[in-house]
């Protein structure tokens, strides 16, 4: 398993932005491109949900209904790490955002599922204040 640490999170008013970075290290003997990577959320007394991920090659980039045209995720192979632009945020984007990697996929695969997903980070808080 990889070691993945996100960070970028705050406190925000609707209709405000942030970025969420996830850095990725710890691949034994893997490159950060061997891993489809993906963003879920887990809102106070729900379940985590899936937010958008990013194929092992970057060209599939699946979302959330709830977040389309609002979120982007990226990938930056050169510093190992993985992004997401949250833009016109609402309150009802108040989460914790996990980053996570998935080490089977195939290269123009995203995968949406939470089982599909080997590591996983330790979370970045996200509040939108009305």
């Amino acid at each position: 398993q990889v070691q993945l640490v996100e960070s970028g999170g705050g406190l925000v008013q609707a209709g405000g932005s942030l970025r969420l970075s996830c850095a990725v290290s710890g691949a034994s003997g893997r490159t950060f491109s061997s891993y489809a990577m993906g963003w879920f959320r887990q809102a106070p007394g729900k379940e985590r949900e899936f937010v958008a991920a990013v194929s092992r090659a970057g060209f599939s980039t699946p979302y959330a209904e709830s977040v389309k045209g609002r979120f982007t995720i990226s990938r930056d192979i050169t510093k190992n790490t993985v992004y997401l632009q949250m833009n016109n945020l609402k309150p009802e984007d108040t989460a914790l955002y996990y980053c996570a990697a998935d080490e089977s996929a195939s290269a123009y695969y995203a995968p949406r599922r939470q089982a599909d997903f080997d590591s996983w980070g330790q979370g970045t808080q996200v509040t939108v204040s009305s």
